[in-house]
């Protein structure tokens, strides 16, 4: 008698695994996220199988060494991977469709000369591939094009070929004829992503996956695909926009702290090494709404420009708009300029830009963020060579942030004679060509800047 083919569920937003539908899942607790899925059965020989050449090991015996890396010609993408791409790891580069994941993907082999690649597309033609491949230029010589989404084929061509990197594009298109669901699917997404790491580690080629995200900002499939992966890459910005940022969101073999900047041209995706020269104010003139910030992401200090608008009410209703920073906190600013300086705000509209479609989460933004508005509002100017580092409290107070000696190298760098910090700042050693101000709330930030 055949036996019965079991199913199992997955949550599509965790990857959680239950032997039966729920209305809510328990282990992120999103609603209505489950969805059926067959169970993978092993091959034979392939999986459920104990290596006899693998033994326990005391730890004290392992030798242990630097990792060997593999430079990919990129000097922003070696940096973010911590100096290269480890051989036998398995990154998964992820990002809105129309970001630059597959601009990336391909750049990689045109750059990089002598390293050998073999490019999987589940999504375009070899005519496709080529065309975009002219348009970004570089030495095609070493770069081997192969359109397939079965897995099976193209680790056996991987195994055949043995380039020095495999990078697929994309795993949502992948599939695997052992399980009996659609491709994207989520048990198709484990079952490819667990059949490629296991071809990396026994070879010794690194692979680069490119992923997909959710219009929620997820990566798409079962959350546990990015615990699969060894590193985790997340394309970042507007489509519209020329810049993009691409940050580390785990890396087995090197820091998370990471993110490097690049510019989208007619020739493919162009490192930015130093993105403040780009971000600052582009006006020669001297106009109101716009304050210079300096902000920290990871190790890395650059300036970018905060722009605000306030006007008065047409429609009755005052209107609060933010791109590019959390709207929420733009209204719980205004509440802290309204109750603790007095600001009469709630009748005005305000709307908040960031220059260049960047998303800001760096809570020292929020000094500079009130020093636009309140510019805006009085329509007055702030100095071209003023910048700003401090996060808002509540009760009005300007509360220190981290590694503040950094932001005001970068700021004296720049040519930026005055920047605004904490008054609860731990000394600092002065920095030559620049004054530090320091403030200690919202009420003598206003006395000392628009006196």
């Amino acid at each position: 008698m055949a036996s019965k083919n079991k199913t199992t569920w997955f949550c599509s937003s965790c990857g959680c695994e239950s032997p039966k539908w729920m209305g809510r899942c328990p282990s992120c607790g999103e609603w209505n996220t489950m969805v059926e899925a067959p169970s993978a059965s092993p091959r034979k020989g392939e999986a459920r199988h104990s290596s006899s050449e693998t033994q326990p090991r005391h730890l004290n015996e392992i030798e242990f060494g630097p990792e060997q890396r593999l430079s990919l010609s990129n000097p922003e993408l070696d940096r973010i991977l911590g100096g290269g791409i480890v051989p036998g790891s398995l990154v998964l580069l992820a990002g809105e469709p129309g970001i630059g994941k597959s601009t990336m993907s391909l750049q990689i082999p045109l750059q990089a000369a002598g390293l050998k690649t073999l490019y999987v597309s589940g999504e375009e033609s070899a005519r496709q591939v080529k065309m975009r491949a002219e348009r970004l230029g570089g030495d095609a010589s070493d770069c081997i094009i192969y359109c397939e989404t079965s897995i099976d084929s193209i680790i056996e061509q991987a195994q055949a070929i043995m380039p020095s990197l495999v990078i697929v594009d994309s795993v949502q298109t992948m599939y695997c004829e052992s399980v009996e669901s659609t491709a994207g699917s989520v048990s198709q997404i484990r079952e490819v992503t667990a059949r490629l790491l296991r071809f990396a580690k026994d070879s010794s080629v690194p692979v680069i996956l490119i992923g997909h995200i959710t219009k929620d900002g997820y990566i798409a499939g079962p959350k546990v695909l990015e615990h699969i992966v060894d590193v985790v890459l997340q394309f970042e910005g507007e489509n519209r926009g020329s810049y993009r940022i691409l940050r580390s969101i785990k890396n087995r073999f090197g820091s998370t702290s990471e993110l490097a900047v690049f510019e989208m041209t007619g020739s493919g995706l162009r490192a930015v090494s130093n993105p403040s020269e780009l971000l600052v104010p582009m006006h020669g003139q001297d106009l109101s709404g716009t304050a210079v910030c300096a902000m920290l992401d990871g190790t890395r200090a650059f300036l970018f420009e905060v722009q605000a608008l306030v006007s008065s009410a047409v429609y009755g209703t005052a209107q609060r708009s933010a791109t590019g920073f959390d709207t929420r906190r733009l209204n719980m600013l205004l509440a802290v300029l309204e109750k603790r300086a007095g600001f009469r705000l709630g009748a005005k509209d305000v709307f908040l830009n960031m220059a260049g479609g960047l998303k800001i989460s760096d809570p020292a933004c929020d000094l500079a963020v009130i020093a636009a508005i309140l510019s805006s509002n009085f329509d007055c100017s702030i100095p071209s060579d003023v910048c700003f580092a401090a996060e808002v409290g509540l009760s009005g107070e300007i509360r220190p942030v981290a590694q503040t000696d950094r932001r005001v190298i970068e700021a004296s760098r720049l040519g930026y004679r005055k920047i605004y910090v904490s008054a609860f700042t731990p000394e600092m050693e002065k920095t030559e060509g620049i004054e530090q101000i320091r403030v200690a709330d919202v009420a003598e930030l206003v006395k000392k800047l628009f006196a």
